[in-house]
């Protein structure tokens, strides 16, 4: 039988540590719904920001850095109304 000590990657403060890492991560993330949602902004935009790091703002008002897939998000849905009804 091995014990924390034969093992001091598995459990212990190993575990501590890593959950301690994942929260600093997470709290480090701007709080809102850019987690859960596609924004529309302007394509120069993005691209800017790629390349200075700068915050970008979506039709919605909602402000942060891209850093996301937005293909794996739905589209936030006052981006979405806003974007058709300038189409009009």
């Amino acid at each position: 039988m091995s014990t924390p000590i034969d093992r001091p990657d598995e459990g212990g403060l190993a575990t501590l540590d890593r959950e301690l890492e994942e929260l600093i991560r997470e709290e480090e993330i701007e709080p809102g719904d850019h987690e859960r949602f596609s924004h529309y902004v302007k394509k120069d935009k993005i691209l800017e920001s790629a390349m200075t790091g700068k915050p970008v703002r979506a039709l919605c008002g909602k402000k942060w850095t891209p850093g996301r897939d937005p293909e794996k998000f739905p589209v936030c849905p006052t981006c979405k109304e806003i974007y058709e009804s300038m189409a009009r």
